[in-house]
């Protein structure tokens, strides 16, 4: 079972780690700059989200939850990863 800070650790690197890849294509194409604003924003949203999920108390079974925030961050990550490469 992943523990809450390792979960909010993977959280944060997969989105920095996106948000950074928006912002260098950003830099070396400028014309698409509300393109990747857009995806900064969405990305930033999905954090909340997922921080919000891992900070909830009323869990009953914690391991079912955290692999579904896994799954979950999973999917963000590879929806967004995927709009930076349609840029």
């Amino acid at each position: 079972m992943a523990s809450k800070r390792l979960l909010k650790r993977d959280v944060n690197y997969v989105m920095g780690d996106i948000i950074d890849a928006a912002y260098i294509h950003q830099m070396a194409n400028p014309e698409d700059a509300s393109k990747t604003e857009a995806i900064v924003d969405e990305a930033i949203a999905d954090f909340d989200e997922l921080i919000t999920m891992i900070n909830q108390k009323d869990v009953e079974n914690k391991k079912q939850h955290f692999k579904a925030i896994e799954k979950e961050l999973e999917a963000k990550a590879e929806a967004l990863i995927a709009k930076i490469n349609a840029l």
